[in-house]
């Protein structure tokens, strides 16, 4: 699956709407049939007779029109609940993570059977005739309404259930993960051969007249165009970058060059309002660090909540430990045809660690449980430049746990759980910015 066509699919995934109305077309597109199935003289092969509608007109407009109003009026108390658990975690977690509950299918699939039975009714309901109108009574339909009913009953009760649970922090913080764990296996495994990684040359600058999030890259549409044409596609920016309009976004060397490399470039871009995390591996380390940063913001003060944070970001490091991150050069032919922005390592324990740092300076607990996470990924990674990286992170929360904790007995708890770190003695390299 190329990277546009994931940023598609998980634009789809935003689009609230898109189950709910799929359900209501479904209900609209089961009542005819079952009507036509009525006119037709079918029977249910196998159901007791007692368990098909049998009543006359006037008993089946009620029963279709109590239908109807009980689950359009359910459906309003659904979208009402839905927008309370918005507002809530817009406030608790951070208005970022409110796609997480709108991409929720279980909200979605909830509103859409009560808007379907809703429409369902209203098909079936019209065809109802008393004897001055030649009289007929859809009664597998009507059977068809009651069942629907049932379901819609379940589902309220399975909704609150759901609601309930969902806005549940440990629950957001298990989904934020489970997304980035995806991104994480998408990575190319440990050990596969590569291209080196030489030096992009400069070349011609190509500019967008858009705005907007770069949310995928369809590299694999640039490689193919530069290599059938010689050039070489220098990327200056990566996805996740907002890209400014006449801003230079790539540079080519060689080839056509003109509106032709740039009318490939805009092709193989996916922009959009928001950010995406198809090819955007630091997009969900975002989405968790932020939940840590609201938990450790004085008016929460939830040092619990930061240490369930830091626990999956560890995770998330021994998930990366056999593998290998993407390389900025990509090649075709034997040669290089296309230089790409990459998330290195440190960048990637940069966007985990340092704003967690930097905000839980006074929080000793969540400074403990953040070397001991580290000792832990350590103890997992073999790579010596990503062991030297966790290093120079362990010792700079020891640095920042000196100058904010005021308890000498916690700055000590935390300079002994520092030291079991392995290799923490060994210098940890400076700062990054």
């Amino acid at each position: 699956m190329t990277g546009r066509l994931r940023a598609w699919m998980e634009t789809l995934g935003d689009l609230f709407w898109i189950r709910p109305a799929l359900l209501v077309l479904g209900g609209v597109l089961l009542g005819q049939p079952m009507v036509l199935a009525e006119q037709a003289g079918l029977k249910l092969p196998g159901v007791p007779h007692g368990w098909v509608y049998t009543g006359g007109e006037a008993g089946a407009r009620s029963l279709l029109g109590a239908v109807a109003s009980s689950t359009i009026g359910v459906a309003g108390t659904t979208f009402s609940i839905t927008v309370a658990a918005l507002s809530l975690a817009s406030g608790q977690m951070g208005p970022r993570l409110l796609r997480n509950f709108v991409r929720d299918r279980g909200n979605q699939a909830a509103l859409g059977i009560f808007l379907g039975t809703f429409a369902y009714a209203l098909v079936v309901l019209r065809t109802v005739r008393s004897v001055e109108e030649q009289a007929f009574v859809p009664h597998l339909g009507v059977t068809t309404a009651l069942l629907l009913a049932l379901l819609c009953v379940s589902t309220l009760v399975w909704f609150v259930h759901h609601v309930a649970t969902g806005i549940n922090v440990e629950t957001v913080i298990d989904v934020v993960h489970a997304e980035l764990s995806e991104a994480i296996r998408r990575l190319d495994p440990a050990g596969r051969v590569a291209i080196a990684d030489p030096v992009p040359p400069r070349g011609v600058p190509v500019t967008l007249d858009g705005r907007g999030y770069l949310r995928a890259v369809d590299e694999d549409a640039l490689a193919v165009w530069a290599g059938e044409r010689g050039a070489v596609v220098v990327l200056l920016v990566r996805p996740g970058a907002y890209l400014f309009p006449g801003a230079p976004v790539a540079e080519v060397i060689g080839g056509p060059g003109g509106d032709d490399a740039g009318g490939a470039i805009r092709d193989a871009f996916s922009v959009g309002s928001r950010q995406a995390a198809a090819q955007d591996l630091e997009f969900a380390v975002r989405q968790l660090v932020e939940i840590g940063l609201r938990a450790l913001s004085p008016g929460i003060n939830d040092p619990f909540t930061a240490i369930a944070v830091v626990d999956r970001l560890g995770a998330a490091l021994c998930e990366i430990a056999p593998r290998d991150l993407p390389r900025a050069a990509v090649g075709r032919g034997g040669r290089v045809v296309l230089h790409r922005q990459v998330t290195d390592y440190a960048g990637l324990c940069d966007a985990m660690f340092h704003m967690i740092r930097q905000n839980a300076s006074a929080s000793p607990a969540v400074l403990i449980r953040l070397v001991e996470t580290i000792h832990r990924v350590i103890a997992v990674e073999t790579r010596l430049e990503r062991r030297a990286e966790l290093l120079r992170h362990a010792a700079l929360a020891v640095a920042a746990g000196r100058i904010g904790i005021g308890d000498p007995a916690d700055v000590a708890a935390l300079e002994r759980r520092a030291a079991m770190v392995p290799g923490a003695d060994a210098p940890a390299g400076e700062a990054r910015g």
